[in-house]
């Protein structure tokens, strides 16, 4: 799990801790197996019923990328264009392909490729912006995925409640253990909000954040590559993909000498 979301999740974690014992509560008065199997297997209920399989396959790689993903360094994708700029600029489109198999963005590797194989522009473009869609609706459907966890968690967490009530109040012929079994019965409750609020919906807006910047870093890749097939000069390519950068990134950026420095010593 990456930095930020393991201390998210430790804090919240250690928060709730510190409610109960602070109270002079146990933590063990909070653990109770029907309780966890109730909204556990409620929320497992739902995802079966509301994916087909094909989703479902695709679930554990949605888990890992909420959990351990990073966003890509735009300032590094830019700086790796640039450096194909120049190399086209100075020896030809022909020329970038042996650099193919060094590139580290898939995406960009298919691109340049395609310009290299001598596909038309706008054919380019088309292939292109019809991958960004499909991964547009890829994603949408892993977000979706917890969205409907977080949606439905507290309401099994309820549901699960409902059930201890009615148990508890069917059997009133010992007051004394109507407090416990109401305490019980409210544990489902919390695992519910607890399972949405601090897991689900958090993970499902961390997707959202990554998929916009790997949509932004796949439009940089778009207007690179397509610059480089119309022979644009590495500075112009440089000045148009620097708008997609932060402002104190944009000064870090090399510009075109110092790409034809950098290529030179590779080669």
């Amino acid at each position: 799990m990456d930095l930020t979301s393991l201390i998210g999740l430790t804090m919240g974690l250690s928060i709730m801790a510190y409610a109960v014992l602070s109270g002079g509560g146990s933590l063990q008065s909070f653990f109770d197996v029907p309780s966890l199997v109730c909204v556990g297997g409620g929320m497992i209920a739902v995802v079966l019923l509301s994916f087909p399989a094909r989703i479902l396959a695709q679930a554990p790689q949605v888990v890992r990328k909420a959990c351990f993903g990073s966003d890509q360094d735009l300032s590094l994708l830019v700086t790796e264009i640039l450096g194909l700029a120049e190399v086209a600029r100075r020896e030809g489109l022909l020329a970038v392909e042996p650099r193919i198999p060094s590139v580290a963005d898939p995406f960009l590797a298919r691109a340049v490729q395609l310009v290299v194989d001598g596909t038309r522009p706008e054919m380019v473009e088309e292939i292109l912006r019809l991958d960004v869609e499909l991964l547009q609706s890829r994603h949408r459907e892993g977000k979706n995925l917890f969205d409907q966890l977080g949606r439905y968690a507290p309401a099994f967490g309820m549901i699960g409640t409902l059930i201890g009530l009615i148990l508890m109040l069917g059997n009133m012929s010992d007051p004394s253990r109507i407090g416990s079994g109401m305490a019980v019965a409210l544990v489902t409750t919390l695992y519910g909000a607890l399972a949405a609020n601090l897991a689900f919906l958090p993970l499902g807006e961390k997707l959202a954040m990554m998929h916009r910047h790997e949509l932004l870093a796949r439009e940089v890749v778009v207007r690179g590559v397509m610059a480089i097939q119309n022979g644009e000069s590495p500075r112009a390519v440089s000045h148009r993909l620097a708008s997609f950068l932060p402002p104190e990134a944009r000064s870090e950026q090399p510009n075109d000498r110092i790409v034809a420095r950098r290529v030179s010593e590779e080669d």
